[in-house]
């Protein structure tokens, strides 16, 4: 099995982990040689080592600029949120690590629980093609989303427009709450980013492998080594498959 699933993952003789420099949780750094540095890419270096081949990084800045390379042979493996939308081209594993996806409100607000948030006349700033925008492009009916593209930039029109929700990563707005008084973070989650690897649907072989590597690096400790080596905070190993 491993044969064919190196072949079909790392057929230039080296593994190309595409990488999303925006997830501020997965990347959190750069090395002396520039490198990404992180959970993300720990879980390619590992990946590659399990395959015996080199990891190089093929890094994006944002998960859809890298989801629209599946297949254009620029990168052999992805590390991303699996979504519905990218699972079309994508083959994901289960998830190895879970993000809470949640809203803050300014202080004052109507809206004081995440069931609040899905009425008419809301508008909701998020930051474009991030996963969990996907999920609210396919759950909210009633709101209006207010499609950014960026982190920054979605808190950036979040305040100067002064729009009634931002929705966030939960530790991304644990920072963006401290930027101006006033603001405040809703209890519970709207959803859970699911953070696996991918690679590209024809890859059959390579997929099963990745799936088998991601359930033993959970079970092993692996990827809570990563998220403790990297010292992150609001990351959590996903549950066993």
């Amino acid at each position: 099995m491993i044969d064919k699933a190196r072949a079909q993952l790392a057929p230039t003789g080296v593994l190309r982990a595409g990488i999303n420099l925006s997830n501020f949780l997965l990347v959190t750094g750069r090395s002396e040689k520039s490198e990404p540095m992180g959970v993300a890419p720990d879980m390619a270096r590992e990946i590659a080592a399990a395959l015996g081949v080199p990891v190089a990084y093929v890094t994006f800045k944002s998960p859809g600029e890298l989801g629209d390379q599946v297949g254009k042979d620029v990168w052999d493996i992805g590390l991303i949120g699996a979504e519905p939308q990218r699972a079309e081209k994508i083959q994901f594993t289960a998830a190895y690590v879970e993000i809470e996806a949640t809203y803050m409100v300014p202080e004052g607000s109507p809206i004081k629980s995440i069931a609040d948030v899905d009425q008419k006349g809301v508008r909701i700033a998020v930051s474009a093609r991030s996963a969990y925008d996907l999920w609210l492009v396919n759950n909210i009916r009633n709101a209006t989303l207010v499609q950014v593209s960026g982190l920054d930039a979605a808190y950036e029109k979040f305040m100067a427009d002064k729009l009634d929700v931002l929705a966030g990563l939960r530790p991304g707005l644990l920072k963006d709450v401290e930027k101006a008084p006033g603001l405040k973070i809703l209890d519970g989650k709207f959803t859970a980013v699911q953070q696996a690897v991918g690679t590209a649907k024809p890859n059959v072989e390579g997929a099963a492998f990745l799936a088998a590597f991601v359930e033993q690096a959970k079970k092993s400790g692996m990827v809570q080594s990563f998220i403790d080596r990297h010292k992150v905070k609001g990351l959590s190993v996903a549950p066993t498959a």
